[in-house]
């Protein structure tokens, strides 16, 4: 009687093993990464394509000599280091914010390395120096004095909220018509035309 109640049991449970519905596997799906400004790397990588690559950027740096009062400009490359006398410039990068963003700021990271008097070298300094802002991070050293003067470089000629229709090529609607223009057009853009004035070097 035993066996017929065990038998019963199994068989009620293969019945029920059998009755219910077979559920496939779901497969998690990884949420789409995001970088911290909201913006999906995709479109940030797209945007940076046309940024001109660290190791050709051309940095120029002001160096000033307080004891004789001598300065001169170093044009460097991410990556070089230049010694004058007793004192190593280091250059690790340089940046220049692009034409459609707010803050305009060019700036350097550098490292300064000095030898004393004990003929021993130290680093006197390692961080980002701003053109716009030289009091925000200055290199404290009694003879040497080093800033930013340029970063020279390329950016992508779109913004983070541009949206980029496939076939066309950013920046073509900005290109110069090759219609023939006007008289008055002709005048009025020779009117306009841009005037350049030197840049002071000094600081």
């Amino acid at each position: 009687m035993k066996r017929v109640a065990v038998m019963g049991v199994l068989l009620a449970a293969i019945g029920v093993a059998v009755a219910a519905p077979q559920l496939a596997p779901q497969r998690a799906t990884a949420p789409k990464p995001v970088s911290a400004s909201g913006i999906p790397p995709t479109v940030i990588a797209a945007v940076q394509k046309g940024d001109t690559p660290m190791r050709e950027r051309v940095a120029t740096l002001g160096l000033l000599n307080k004891r004789n009062g001598l300065s001169r400009d170093l044009k460097m490359r991410p990556g070089d280091a230049v010694r004058i006398g007793d004192i190593v410039i280091r250059l690790k990068a340089c940046e220049r914010t692009a034409d459609w963003e707010a803050d305009k700021l060019t700036g350097s990271f550098v490292q300064v390395i000095v030898r004393g008097a004990d003929d021993r070298w130290r680093r006197y300094f390692s961080g980002w120096l701003f053109f716009e802002s030289p009091s925000l991070n200055a290199v404290e050293h009694p003879i040497y004095d080093v800033w930013t003067k340029d970063c020279t470089m390329r950016h992508a000629d779109v913004g983070p909220d541009t949206v980029v229709i496939a076939g066309t090529t950013p920046g073509a609607a900005a290109r110069r018509s090759n219609a023939k223009k006007s008289p008055a057009s002709v005048e009025s853009e020779a009117d306009a035309a841009p005037v350049t004035a030197a840049a002071s070097n000094a600081r």
